[in-house]
């Protein structure tokens, strides 16, 4: 059996669904008008960012970015002689030290220096009690004076025995003997002398003088001690430091040029200072090792210095370098002008109309300053020195002044207020940058001054100018 549907229940049926539609539509549309914004968004970035710039300068087209000039300094290479440097690390050594003995037993009975004193080669530093060793050169000389009388009178008797025996009143043999008693005796005198030699030899050794000039160290041994000469540690240590010498090594691929170069003639050697920049002393090399060091691979050498102020101390390290040759009238450029590429180094020159070329150098030597030029570049050429960030082969440039380097303030500038609320800063000779001036200021301090000492009334009326009186406020009666 069939049933005809109901209208009320075909409306109820449907209703959602139209309701479900129209919201289905409604998201659509939002979607869409989110997507449009989104885009006109962009589409308006993408024109702004193809639009010429108000300083640009002027461009190719309505909507191309103009060529701009790149701003970089420039030098000019010059002609000049270069000295050639080998660098090294050394330390500074004494020329000569010596450990200053006694070489006789006795009683140190005066020390005649102080430590840390310069002294002469043969100054007295102190002295043995000499008692003992006197008396023993006093008996030499005795036992040589006995002897000597004793070797008078065998020579008398030798000119008699060989009277006699010319008159053959006398026996040949015995003028002969007396004749060899003479000689033993002579022989005996001579050996007094030795004796006496020695004697005063060990006698001067009570004095114990410097055997070089140098600086005296710490005092080993104290007045009053029995010092001998078996001791070791001596009475002081001289070191000679005028001049010095300076042991430094250099790697062993320099050995066939630095024999090469002190075949010519004597070489120079510079010692830097703490800063690693300033010359402290200049001298000459004076020795080189005959072997590599196996475990590092380097060459040893001495050079001597003059040492004039004291600059150099024994048991310092220093940075050496040794001159080997001079390049003569080479060019040389400060060493950014030198830049390197997968081609090698090469330099930006600056031609005509102020565009610049890439042109390949081949560069002997450099340091942090300096770049020495074999080929290349001429005299007349101006290279790029600062700018490189923007700048390739065939850019124009705008060429600087280099007029040195900027002055850095040590401290930020003083802030302060201005009446009418505007903060200025103020320079270092008194005058304000910004909108505020310094009487100003000075007239409000001095106000708060005369305040806080008990002062009272209305603030001075402004000056001329806008600017208040700097005078402190009277009292009212």
């Amino acid at each position: 059996m069939l049933f005809k549907p109901d209208s009320a229940d075909d409306e109820k049926s449907t209703a959602p669904r139209k309701r479900s539609l129209i919201s289905r539509l409604l998201g659509r549309m939002v979607s869409l008008l989110i997507t449009l914004v989104i885009l006109a968004g962009l589409g308006y970035l993408g024109w702004l960012a193809f639009q010429p710039k108000p300083n640009g300068g002027g461009g190719r087209g309505a909507g191309a970015r103009p060529d701009l000039p790149v701003p970089v300094l420039a030098a000019t290479p010059r002609v000049q002689d270069v000295p050639v440097y080998l660098d090294g690390v050394g330390s500074v050594k004494a020329l000569n030290t010596v450990t200053v003995r006694s070489q006789v037993d006795g009683k140190l009975i005066k020390v005649n220096f102080v430590e840390g004193q310069d002294v002469k080669k043969d100054d007295v530093l102190g002295e043995i009690d000499p008692a003992i060793y006197q008396a023993q050169y006093d008996q030499a000389v005795a036992t040589k004076a006995k002897d000597e009388a004793l070797l008078a009178n065998q020579k008398i008797d030798l000119v008699r025995y060989e009277q006699l025996a010319a008159s053959n009143a006398g026996s040949k043999q015995q003028a002969d003997t007396q004749r060899a008693l003479v000689a033993q005796q002579e022989a005996v005198i001579k050996a007094d002398q030795a004796q006496i030699d020695n004697a005063r030899t060990t006698l001067g050794y009570t004095k114990i003088v410097a055997p070089i000039s140098g600086r005296a160290g710490l005092r080993q041994v104290d007045q009053g001690n029995i010092i001998h000469a078996s001791d070791t540690t001596g009475l002081v240590i001289l070191t000679q430091l005028q001049p010095i010498a300076v042991w430094f090594s250099l790697p062993q691929q320099q050995i066939m040029r630095v024999n090469a170069a002190a075949a010519k003639g004597q070489l120079a050697v510079d010692v830097f200072g703490n800063d690693g920049v300033t010359v402290i002393d200049t001298g000459k090399l004076t020795g080189i090792d005959n072997q590599v060091d196996p475990t590092t691979g380097t060459l040893k050498l001495k050079a001597e210095l003059p040492n004039a102020s004291y600059q150099l101390w024994p048991g310092q390290f220093v940075n050496v370098r040794l001159k080997v040759e001079t390049l003569p009238q080479a060019i040389v450029v400060p060493t950014s002008a030198v830049q390197r590429g997968p081609a090698g180094t090469f330099s930006y020159v600056i031609g005509a109309d102020n565009v610049v070329t890439a042109k390949p150098v081949t560069v002997t030597q450099q340091n942090e300053h300096e770049a020495v030029i074999a080929s290349g570049l001429t005299t007349s050429d101006r290279v790029v020195t600062t700018g490189f960030a923007n700048l390739a082969d065939g850019s124009k440039v705008i060429v600087g002044k280099d007029d040195g380097p900027p002055a850095a303030d040590l401290a930020p500038r003083k802030r302060s207020r201005s009446p009418d609320g505007k903060t200025g800063s103020q320079s270092k000779d008194g005058k304000q940058d910004g909108q505020g001036k310094t009487g100003e200021h000075r007239g409000r301090r001095e106000h708060s001054e005369g305040d806080q000492n008990g002062q009272t009334g209305p603030a001075p009326a402004p000056a001329a100018g806008g600017e208040r009186s700097g005078g402190a406020p009277k009292a009212q009666p």
